[in-house]
Parts: structure tokens; C-alpha cells; sequence
């Protein structure tokens, strides 16, 4: 697992620190002690989990824990102070960031923590399948593109194109993929 913990005191990080090693014993700590420091890490690195010690020096960290949540993969975890927390929960949790107030209570951060893995696990997973679902679509595309090429070019209908692609990645030993691409590129489309 990679963290990032963002706060502007060296206590508190070393704090959070501390308690997500604790937790999670194979993981990768960075630390920034500002939002601006903290966007550059999460947009530029993979980052599973951004742990945002609020306030910043150069802002509040609630808008830093919504573009992390909103801009990349990783899940937010936002330490606040008691007064603001529970007015805080029930607007950040609805866009998935999970509020944990201070003083930091070892147990209530650990199911933070828990959680948040668990989130980014299955965010992960459902990414996955969307890159994986993206990629079948834009094959897919490709084929039909060499399909209305043999249509066009050699007077097929679409069945016979259909059979022409199978029977040439079948004697080929390529995919259909590659072989819609060689039609594709014999015929200049």
C-alpha cells in the first residue's frame, strides 16, 4: 500500500504516520506539509490513500481531500477538529471521503483505515473492469470497421466478413483484433 500524509506539523505527521504503520505494516509513507505539495504527489505518483491532517498551512485540506477523491484512484481520509466534525462527516462521507475526528482515537482510525482500504480495493477492481470493458469495446470497433472495409472494398456481406475475419485469425493464429487491423490498414482505412 502507498499513503501520503498531508499536514502541516511534524507532530501530526509523525503521529499518522505511526498509527498507519501500526495498522498496515507493508506500507509506503510520503508526507507533504502543503495542499499544493500533496496535489503534485497524488496527480504524478499512485497513491491508494491520502491522509489529510486539517488545516493546512496554505488552505483548509477539504478541497485537497475532494480532488483526490474526484481526480484520481486513491481514498481520502480528512482529520479534523472536533467542532467540525460532525457537520463535516455528513457532507464529505457523501462524496466518499471519510472523516475522522481529532484527538485522533487509535481505534476510530484504524476502522477509517480499514475502510478506506477496503474502498480502494473495490475502486480499484471496478477500474479495472472498466479499462478491461473500454478495451473489448474499442476492438470491437476496429472488427466492424474491417467488416464494412471487406463490405466495400471486396462486395462481401456483412456474414461472409464476419467468416472471412475468423477464418483468417484461425489460419493466422492471431486475433481477430490484429487481423481487423491488417484489413484496415490493406485497404487504407
Amino acid at each position: 500500500m502507498r499513503a501520503l500524509v498531508v499536514s502541516s506539523t511534524q507532530k501530526g505527521c509523525e503521529s499518522l504516520c505511526s498509527l498507519i504503520r501500526e495498522y498496515e505494516g507493508s506500507v509506503t509513507i510520503t508526507h507533504a506539509t502543503s495542499a499544493s505539495e500533496a496535489r503534485r504527489i497524488v496527480l504524478d505518483s499512485e497513491v491508494d490513500l491520502v491522509v489529510v491532517n486539517a488545516p493546512l498551512a496554505d488552505e483548509s485540506g477539504e478541497e485537497l481531500a475532494l480532488m483526490v477523491t474526484e481526480q484520481s484512484l486513491a481514498t481520502s481520509i480528512l482529520v479534523l477538529k472536533t467542532e467540525y466534525f460532525e457537520q463535516s462527516q455528513a457532507l464529505f462521507s457523501s462524496r466518499g471521503i471519510l472523516v475522522v475526528s481529532k484527538p485522533v482515537i487509535r481505534q476510530m482510525f484504524f476502522q477509517a483505515l480499514s475502510l478506506g482500504i477496503s474502498l480502494r480495493s473495490r475502486l480499484g477492481a471496478m477500474h479495472n473492469e472498466n479499462e478491461k470493458l473500454h478495451r473489448k469495446i474499442e476492438e470491437i470497433k476496429l472488427i466492424d470497421r474491417a467488416k464494412w472495409a471487406l463490405i466495400e472494398r471486396l462486395g462481401m456481406d456483412e456474414g461472409q466478413a464476419h467468416r472471412h475475419i475468423e477464418k483468417m485469425a484461425m489460419d493466422l493464429r492471431k486475433s481477430r483484433y490484429d487481423v481487423a487491423a491488417s484489413i484496415l490498414k490493406t485497404y487504407q482505412m
